[in-house]
C-alpha cells in the first residue's frame, strides 16, 4: 500500500522544516509528501523549496493565493496531486513520533478511516522542539514530567491496546487523520464552501459516515507533537457551523463544490 502524506502550511517555515525532518527519520518513510500551502509569502515559499531538496522522498508542492483560510480549496488541491493509495494529514506544525507513518499504515482499514492523536507542546518549548525530542524512551520520560506538554497519556506506546471504534463527531482533529483515497473521492473530498477556520474537517467526516465509513482510532499510536500557536482568526464559525448541520440534517454525503 503507497502511503501519501499532505502537510496544510501557511507561513510558518521553520515549524513546517521540523515537520519534514521528522518524516524524513521515520521507521517506515512515506512513499511521497505533498505540502499543501495555504498561501505564504513568496519568501517563506523559497525557504520551503530550498529544504525540500535535502530531503530523500518525493516531495510535490502546491500552492495557491492568500485570500483567508482555505484550508479545504488547497487541500483538495493537494489531494489530486496524491499517487498513494492512502492519504495521511498532518498540519504543518505537528511533529509525527518515529512510528507515525508505520502505525498509520498499519491501522489502515477499509470501510474506516483513522483519527490520529496529539501531543500539545506549549508556548516556551515549542520553538526548540524537534523530532529527536521524543525518540527515545528516556527522553519520552522526561516530557512526561515537563509542565508545559500536555496530553500525555499519548506518550505511551502501547502497541498492545484495543483499536477504539466510533461513528460520533466528538475527538475529531483535523492536524492527524487517514483516508482511503478513493473514499475521499466518493464523498467529492473537502467542502470548498468552508471559508475561513473551523469545521471544514468535521462535515468531511459527517459525509464519511453518511457515506458507511466508520472512524477507527488508538491513543497510544500513529501520535504527532502540535507544537503552539495563536488562535485563528473564528470570525467564519458561524457560518461553517451552519454548513455543518446542513451536512449532518441532510443524510448526502457528496458535496457539489469538491474534488471535482
Amino acid at each position: 500500500m503507497k502511503i501519501s502524506v499532505i502537510i496544510t502550511t501557511y507561513n510558518r517555515c521553520d515549524a513546517l522544516i521540523k515537520v519534514l525532518q521528522g518524516l524524513s527519520h521515520q521507521t517506515v518513510l512515506p512513499d511521497e509528501v505533498i505540502i499543501a500551502d495555504d498561501g505564504s509569502t513568496s519568501d517563506v515559499v523559497n525557504k520551503i523549496k530550498s529544504f525540500i531538496k535535502t530531503v530523500s522522498y518525493r516531495i510535490e508542492y502546491v500552492w495557491h493565493d492568500d485570500k483567508g483560510f482555505r484550508a479545504s480549496k488547497i487541500r483538495n488541491m493537494a489531494i489530486k496531486k496524491a499517487t498513494g493509495d492512502y492519504l495521511v494529514m498532518i498540519d504543518g506544525d505537528c511533529i509525527p513520533d518515529k512510528y507515525f507513518i508505520k502505525d498509520h499504515k498499519d491501522l489502515a482499514q477499509k470501510k474506516f478511516f483513522f483519527q490520529g492523536r496529539r501531543i500539545l507542546v506549549g508556548k516556551s518549548r515549542s520553538a526548540c522542539f524537534l523530532y529527536n525530542d521524543m525518540n527515545t524512551a528516556m527522553k519520552r520520560c522526561k516530557l512526561l514530567i515537563s509542565k508545559d506538554i500536555s496530553n500525555k497519556h499519548h506518550l505511551l506506546r502501547i502497541s498492545w491496546f484495543p483499536e477504539l471504534i466510533s461513528g460520533k463527531l466528538e475527538g475529531i482533529i483535523g492536524c492527524n487523520m487517514g483516508f482511503f483515497i478513493e473514499d475521499l473521492y466518493a464523498v467529492n473530498g473537502f467542502n470548498e464552501n468552508f471559508v475561513g477556520w473551523g469545521r471544514e474537517d468535521s462535515e468531511l467526516v459527517v459525509r464519511l459516515y453518511n457515506y458507511g465509513l466508520k472512524r477507527k482510532s488508538h491513543p497510544f499510536k500513529a501520535v504527532c507533537y502540535h507544537l503552539w500557536h495563536k488562535k485563528n482568526d473564528r470570525n467564519n464559525l458561524f457560518s461553517n457551523d451552519l454548513l455543518l448541520e446542513k451536512a449532518a440534517k441532510s443524510g448526502e454525503y457528496f458535496c457539489v463544490n469538491g474534488l471535482v
